[in-house]
């Protein structure tokens, strides 16, 4: 028998961790301002709730899917939000990318209601979660960080329990560092591919096991060539992340120059309208005078 979740915020992510969820036999309640949203998932079984209170009050776990703390903030302790409706230790899964002190305030909020809390942030986005092969980094006591991977071994292959409540959200940012680097080096390897003549198409290919092999260059080096600018993340999503990391680095008093000119840059192609565009329009940054990146 399927656990009973309900699921709170069901755009790209969400609606992705609940078609995994409801194909591995689980039970899912959803919740979500968008009716559009929530209908794609009812259509695939679900049922809807009208309010989060609802869709906590009859489920054991509540995934949340959300943007930032204060939209996280309202959904759970707002008027008919999870709290309204939860059962004394039910427990919530916070799968959002958000700033790990937020976190630890929501976590000490929940449990003064008498409710658990797990932060576990995400890598792999929805292709991964819809064939359950997302890698999770959880924060919370063992116990609760166990209770939920009952639920999340259903969308993850790679699942680490990292430390206390906002533990997992630190993990996230440090992975989004290296992601967002990642991106950016490939990127400029890739021009310097197309400027020097070489056929840049080939490189992840002869690269393949060596040290500079990466899941980015195999997936991204193509996209950048080929100009798919198909979205499957976004540019300004990286810059709130890069934009947490940072904000980390100052209170923790660490160095980290090259973090910061990813984000610039990723600021700068924000600034310019780009900031809803997949990471491949980074490529528009190398876009000289003589260089037609896009259509």
């Amino acid at each position: 028998m399927g656990n009973r979740i309900a699921l709170i915020g069901a755009g790209a992510m969400g609606g992705a961790i609940g078609t995994r969820l409801l194909e591995t036999g689980n039970h899912l309640t959803v919740f979500d301002l968008d009716q559009q949203k929530v209908q794609i998932l009812v259509d695939k079984g679900a049922s809807s709730a009208k309010t989060a209170a609802d869709a906590a009050s009859v489920s054991d776990y509540v995934i949340l899917s959300l943007n930032s703390p204060g939209i996280i903030r309202r959904a759970v302790f707002g008027e008919a939000g999870v709290a309204a409706g939860a059962k004394p230790g039910t427990l919530l899964i916070d799968m959002s990318s958000i700033d790990p002190e937020a976190t630890r305030q929501l976590g000490a909020d929940a449990a003064e209601k008498g409710l658990r809390w797990v932060d576990s942030p995400l890598s792999g986005g929805a292709p991964k979660a819809l064939i359950g092969q997302l890698t999770l980094m959880a924060g919370g006591t063992q116990g609760d960080v166990d209770d939920a991977h009952h639920v999340l071994k259903d969308v993850a292959s790679n699942y680490t329990h990292m430390g206390p409540v906002g533990a997992g959200q630190t993990t996230k940012l440090i992975n989004q560092v290296l992601c967002g680097l990642g991106f950016l080096a490939v990127a400029e390897a890739t021009q310097l591919a197309l400027d020097a003549g070489v056929d840049a198409a080939k490189i992840p290919q002869a690269l393949k096991g060596g040290r500079a092999d990466s899941a980015i260059l195999q997936e991204y080096m193509p996209r950048y060539v080929s100009k798919d600018y198909r979205r499957t993340g976004r540019i300004d999503n990286m810059v709130k992340d890069l934009s947490g990391a940072q904000d980390l680095a100052r209170r923790t008093n660490t160095a980290m120059p090259l973090t910061a000119l990813c984000a610039e840059i990723h600021r700068m192609l924000t600034a310019a309208g780009l900031g809803g565009e997949d990471q491949a329009a980074l490529m528009e940054f190398f876009k000289g005078p003589n260089k037609e990146i896009s259509e």
